[in-house]
């Protein structure tokens, strides 16, 4: 060893020692807070992130001045400190130090037995994270024969030949040098960075005096929290095991005991008392100056006690609101910080259950999770079979190559659906999402047989109709069987932080929502009114699909509008119920948007029933069908195109519209409709279809003698709208950009289809995220810049808005604010993470703009 190649760059952790999380590490810091508040640490020595980083590249830590700094006969443990813990690193090696001397020393003092587990676990240890050797050679069902410490050392110098290393200075060394380079690996790299560690995230490394946890009187080790890591209710919670290490006691003996008094068995309480007792100060002192719920872990080495480490508890997101809340309660932190403190998105596990994530996994199939909470049911492979399934109080599972308007009824009775094909954007996942129903789209692992009623996993396995499976929409894998799951989490706590969230964010969060029922959810979650109805789906229910079929089969105009006289009832009951439920908030509807074939079956059976209902020969179905078909119907015959070339329906729905206004005023709030024209994408249109409506806007009043106003917009989802949107505001009051179909034009991508390439496509860098699930700021942004911009330059007074599924992501939002947009809109269950994401938006403003 050359002198030169020496170096001791470590610092001991005191109360004045300058430890850094960015240089030293997270748990080196954590440790230093500890020993402030006075808690009985350890003497503990910290290596910096470029300290780790050269012993890895093969300079010498001087480790003999290490040692000498813990005494004569000093045993240390080797942590990692990385920045977060959650970017993970080695595993701690405990008892360094041992040797044949000590071993000899501490069977006089503290018993054979003893000494034997803690030599053993070392050589165990050293064997096989720094000599690399076989794990099995090594395993041992009792730590504390001395048969088996004999046989380690005989093969581990069977393995390496020579001896196992007696000098503790060279010990310290190649541990350090090991979870050095462990660090330094490409898998370890690779894995760090999937949790969101940059590329050259660094390791520090903490050596700490051991408390041993063996020998006479009352030793042992232990962990303790004070509340649950599931719920965030306040409790205490751990395992204490006599005669253990490290964290033994959670490892499941059946000789691990209870920290509290329990009638089940012994516990620490009654055992040390006093030890207990310091333990609840030390959790109380961790909480208000530490101003979080820690994890500590603690041995008692002959009847003292020490505590060893201390982490942030392990939580679920509704523990972690729960945490949060009661944190700002007792004014330990600020509202402000509490709102801050919880991820937006992981609110969406509150919503809905989830699967247990301690329940074993058998996943069958993967794909993209499009909606999220999990579900379990038998799998079914029709809208019908669905339907008659739920009838029978059956739960199930929809499993369709790609679902239409047709099986908007089949996903109403399932309680979750499977598509093979799809992306976040396709209409499973669209009308999942507003559902509340676990889904997961482009499963394109599975090999669907329609005919067989069955599905073929990737590893062969074979799902039939009527085999039970567990779906994850949160993850996007279907598991077999029941997989045990955990109940939504809509607690008073989860109440009061948004309740604080909407007292501080600026922009609004309005609900897409077609149904009484989707309006129902939405309030619920406090959204500030609908922001897209999309009526079309009005029209699959029951008997109205049959009369929507007679409508696009007549011939003449009296004839379709004698069809839209059966319909207009049944609207105006639903757009009550939506301004019943909304009581004065605004509701934004959309205007009839789809092609005409979607209301159309597509296979056999449904074109003879439909032709038995509408008492017509079925080659004449046929036709007509033929007739209604296009090469591209997602850029034909829809939206305002339909208004303008068939004027009667939209006639009918702004009078449906019109007359629940009325109504609806008499019972409650006054309502001001919004009415908003789709898929525009010149100035004419808009001209044409708002003649007709003020002209229903006049008869209305006219043989109700009721005034009433409503509000006329545009659903901007075409580039032309957007590049035209001055021409287009100066005749409306609203612009609603719609940027599901604005970014399948703007990309040129189905969204329905993209689903199949995109994974590969952000794999390898040609688009930085799914389009259809994060919003790109630079092209499609552009675009609603501009629109923003020309609109308002026209109409000062024009509202702006997002109603497509962006709407509810914390990337829209933060973009909608700068851009002046007045709110955002997305499905119900997405209005929560909105309400927060707008909430620390805005907080963030504020403390920016803070001298």
């Amino acid at each position: 060893m050359q002198k030169q190649d020496v170096f001791a760059d470590y610092r001991e952790i005191t109360e004045t020692a300058e430890i850094s999380v960015k240089m030293h590490g997270g748990r080196a810091k954590c440790l230093q807070r500890l020993i402030r508040l006075g808690l009985p640490v350890p003497k503990t020595l910290a290596l910096s992130f470029p300290t780790v980083h050269a012993i890895a590249e093969g300079h010498l830590a001087d480790t003999e001045r290490m040692m000498a700094a813990f005494g004569e006969v000093p045993l240390v443990s080797v942590r990692p400190s990385s920045e977060d813990p959650d970017w993970g690193g080695p595993g701690a090696i405990l008892n360094i130090g041992m040797n044949d001397a000590r071993h000899a020393f501490l069977a006089e003092t503290i018993g054979e037995r003893a000494a034997n587990a803690l030599y053993l676990r070392f050589i165990q240890a050293y064997a096989i994270h720094v000599a690399r050797l076989d794990p099995d050679m090594f395993e041992a069902e009792d730590l504390t024969d001395a048969a088996a410490l004999r046989r380690a050392l005989s093969d581990y110098e069977d393995e390496t030949d020579e001896t196992f290393p007696q000098d503790p200075a060279r010990q310290l060394s190649e541990v350090l040098r090991s979870m050095a380079r462990a660090w330094e690996g490409t898998t370890a790299r690779l894995l760090r960075q999937a949790r969101g560690a940059p590329a050259d995230a660094g390791l520090g490394l903490v050596v700490q005096e051991m408390a041993l946890g063996l020998g006479q009187p009352e030793s042992g080790s232990g962990v303790i929290q004070f509340v649950d890591g599931k719920t965030g209710e306040k409790l205490i919670k751990g395992r204490y095991l006599s005669q253990s290490q490290s964290r033994d006691a959670l490892a499941g003996q059946k000789e691990a005991i209870f920290l509290t008094r329990d009638p089940r068995g012994p516990s620490l309480e009654e055992l040390c008392p006093e030890q207990f007792a310091a333990l609840l100060e030390y959790g109380a002192r961790c909480r208000t100056r530490l101003r979080e719920e820690m994890q500590i872990e603690f041995t008692i080495d002959s009847g003292a006690l020490s505590i060893i480490d201390a982490v942030r508890i392990p939580r679920n997101s509704r523990a972690e609101v729960r945490i949060a809340v009661d944190l700002a309660k007792d004014g330990i932190i600020s509202r402000e910080e509490a709102l801050m403190r919880v991820e937006p998105r992981s609110l969406s596990e509150l919503l809905h259950r989830q699967v247990d994530p301690d329940a074993p996994r058998d996943t069958l199939v993967e794909g993209i999770a499009a909606s999220p909470g999990a579900a379990r049911g038998v799998v079914v492979f029709s809208s019908a079979a669905a339907q008659a399934r739920a009838a029978q109080g059956e739960a199930c599972v929809l499993v369709r190559r790609e679902t239409t308007p047709d099986d908007i009824r089949g996903m109403h009775a399932a309680s979750a659906v499977l598509t093979e094909r799809g992306g976040v954007t396709s209409h499973a996942a669209v009308i999942a999402r507003g559902l509340g129903v676990p889904c997961i789209v482009g499963a394109s692992g599975m090999t669907l047989s329609r005919k067989a009623n069955q599905f073929t996993c990737p590893d062969g396995r074979i799902v039939r109709e009527g085999d039970m499976v567990t779906v994850d929409g949160s993850s996007g894998a279907v598991l077999a069987g029941e997989t045990p799951l955990v109940e939504a989490g809509l607690d008073d706590a989860f109440q009061t932080l948004l309740g604080w969230a909407d007292e501080v964010r600026d922009i609004k969060v309005r609900a897409n929502a077609d149904t009484p029922a989707d309006a129902r959810t939405a309030e619920r979650f406090k959204a500030d009114g609908i922001g897209l109805c999309r009526t079309e789906h009005m029209f699959f229910e029951g008997d109205r699909l049959t009369v929507m079929r007679e409508m696009i089969f007549a011939d003449h105009t009296q004839d379709r509008q004698a069809a839209l006289d059966q319909l207009l009832p049944m609207q105006r009951a639903d757009f009550i119920a939506l301004f019943e439920i909304m009581q004065g908030r605004p509701v934004c509807i959309r205007l009839f948007d789809p092609p005409l074939h979607e209301f159309l079956p597509n296979d056999r059976e449904g074109l003879r029933e439909l032709a038995e209902a509408l008492d017509l020969p079925l080659s004449d179905v046929n036709r007509r069908v033929e007739a209604l078909s296009e090469f591209n119907p997602m850029l034909g015959m829809r939206g305002v195109r339909l208004g303008v070339t068939i004027p009667e329906i939209y006639e009918m729905q702004a009078r449906a519209i019109f007359e629940a206004t009325i109504e609806a005023s008499r019972k409650g709030d006054p309502v001001v409709p919004e009415i908003m024209i789709p898929l525009v994408s010149a100035k004419r249109e808009v001209e044409l279809v708002k003649t007709r409506i003020d002209a229903v806007a006049a008869a209305v009043r006219t043989e109700t003698g009721v005034d009433f106003t409503y509000r006329l917009g545009v659903m901007v989802e075409t580039p032309r709208a957007a590049l035209r949107a001055g021409d287009i505001a100066a005749h409306c009051s609203f612009l609603s950009f719609g940027t599901n179909d604005l970014t399948q034009m703007t990309y040129g991508l189905s969204r329905d289809d993209a689903g199949r390439f995109m994974s590969q496509y952000v794999q390898q860098e040609v688009f930085p995220e799914d389009p259809f699930h994060i919003l790109d700021a630079e092209g499609v942004g552009e675009l609603l810049t501009i629109g923003s911009e020309r609109g308002r330059a026209a109409n000062p007074q024009v509202t702006l808005s997002i109603c497509g599924e962006h709407g509810g992501n914390p990337e829209s939002i933060a973009f909608c604010r700068t851009a002046g947009f007045h709110y955002v809109s997305c499905s119900p269950f997405r209005v929560p993470v909105a309400r927060l994401s707008a909430a620390q938006y805005a907080l963030r403003d504020a403390a920016a703009e803070t001298p």
